[in-house]
């Protein structure tokens, strides 16, 4: 919309209508001066306005940049994740069965374990090298040789039967081998 300005026409007919017009124009100048300071305060103001408005486009286009960067990276770890995720995805359906079917051991063991059992089946993993080497070296070798050794047990027995019945014919030794056999069995049930 636009102001009319008065020019010297305008001035010299109102000069020509009176005083009144006079004081009128007059009374207006102060009213037209705070308008103007109000128009200047208003000004400063959109100025102050305008410049948030900068700074918060500024602001709001680093966020953009920073938001770019982040979907680029986030592109890239996806990229590098997918062929991971292409060899999980069989690998878990074929467990899945299994791993349902263990799942109530599995949490009764969590619910029924306690941290000294843990520790004592770590103790237990550290010691089973040296006991697979004992056994294969000392053990082993034993139980070999079992087959070979029952025979000659049974030989041995064959011969302490005889002996035994060889002693108890001996005259005296039938008594002192009574009460060995007597003190043998005292002590067997004490």
């Amino acid at each position: 919309m636009r102001l009319p300005v008065p020019g010297p026409r305008d001035v010299w007919n109102v000069l020509e209508r009176g005083a009144d017009s006079v004081e009128q124009l007059l009374s207006a100048v102060p009213r037209v001066l705070a308008l103007l300071d109000e128009a200047e305060t208003m000004l400063t103001r959109v100025d102050q306005v305008i410049s948030r408005i900068e700074e918060t486009q500024s602001a709001a286009q680093r966020v953009v940049r920073r938001t770019d960067e982040v979907t680029a990276q986030a592109e890239e770890v996806i990229g590098r994740t997918t062929p991971l995720v292409d060899r999980l995805t069989p690998l878990l359906d074929r467990m899945e069965p299994s791993l349902v079917a263990l799942q109530p051991t599995l949490d009764r063991l969590a619910e029924t374990t306690n941290p000294a059992e843990v520790d004592a089946l770590v103790a237990l993993v550290d010691l089973l090298p040296d006991l697979a080497a004992k056994l294969e070296t000392h053990v082993i070798p034993v139980l070999d040789s079992m087959g070979s050794v029952a025979p000659d047990l049974h030989d041995l027995l064959d011969v302490s039967r005889e002996l035994n019945e060889m002693l108890a014919a001996v005259p005296g030794l039938g008594r002192m081998k009574k009460r060995i056999d007597e003190e043998q069995a005292l002590e067997g049930r004490g």
